[in-house]
């Protein structure tokens, strides 16, 4: 019987790039979004190819109502991997945009795989066996603004379950991405064109490490020698230096 996987923010970027290497490995597929059609034609496609079982659950993650609807759900299904992916990032400093958006930020970065993975590790430990990725990013070693500071949580966090639940067979791990082929810059607003081609990853490609790097019981996974470097720079240099070149990443991003 086919074990049953969730995947948030499943029909873009990295999240897309899950489902396909989820559903190709057998998993039956719990997708969540916000967006339905979509959604379902992520769903359909899935199962036509890979003739596996999909659900389809529409959750706004950006909201204490969206995370608690699926943090029940969670608890009442059977879930052997959890994928926390969902996210988006502001185009603006954090004098200028809102609370409301900053907190909204915070929700789906910080809040969701905080109780997404509070409510299936109680399973997974007490069945010795099961897979959790947090999606989280090279950018929680710098300093540049609300996302940065969300990322550092997610990855010393994923660092701490994993430390706690290794010993009982379950995997937790953080992708820690860098710049990425996806729609999130896109739908962020923010001009990208002066990146060099060599520092943008395919999300196949990263998925794939990750997936690797958790079975493997990795606690962080790295994709690409470039991120690598930087983020062995980013922990060996002052953090003085460090705090001025996020702003200044921040500042040409917007």
């Amino acid at each position: 019987m086919a074990k049953w996987a969730m995947v948030t923010g499943p029909t873009a970027g990295i999240g897309a790039a899950y489902a396909k290497l989820l559903a190709a490995k057998g998993y039956n597929l719990v997708l969540v979004s916000r967006d339905l059609n979509r959604l379902g034609q992520t769903a359909t496609d899935l199962t036509a190819k890979h003739a596996i079982e999909t659900q389809v659950l529409s959750a706004d993650l950006t909201t204490d109502k969206g995370i608690a609807t699926l943090a029940d759900f969670i608890a009442k299904n059977e879930i052997e991997v959890l994928i926390n992916n969902a996210g988006f990032g502001l185009n603006s400093s954090f004098v200028k945009s809102s609370a409301a958006d900053e907190q909204s930020v915070l929700n789906i970065l910080v809040a969701a795989p905080m109780q997404l993975s509070h409510a299936v590790l109680p399973q997974m430990v007490a069945r010795k066996s099961g897979t959790i990725v947090n999606v989280s990013s090279v950018a929680g070693y710098f300093a540049a603004g609300h996302y940065s500071a969300a990322k550092a949580y997610v990855t010393v966090l994923t660092e701490s379950m994993h430390a706690e639940v290794s010993k009982h067979g379950v995997n937790v791990s953080a992708l820690c991405p860098g710049f990425t082929k996806t729609e999130f810059h896109q739908r962020a607003k923010m001009k990208m064109d002066a990146l060099p081609k060599f520092m943008w990853l395919d999300a196949d490609f990263l998925v794939a490490k990750s997936w690797a790097d958790a079975q493997a019981g990795k606690a962080i996974s790295i994709p690409g020698w470039q991120y690598r470097v930087m983020v062995w720079i980013a922990k060996n240099a002052p953090r003085a230096w460090m705090r001025r070149s996020g702003i200044t990443v921040s500042s040409k991003r917007r």
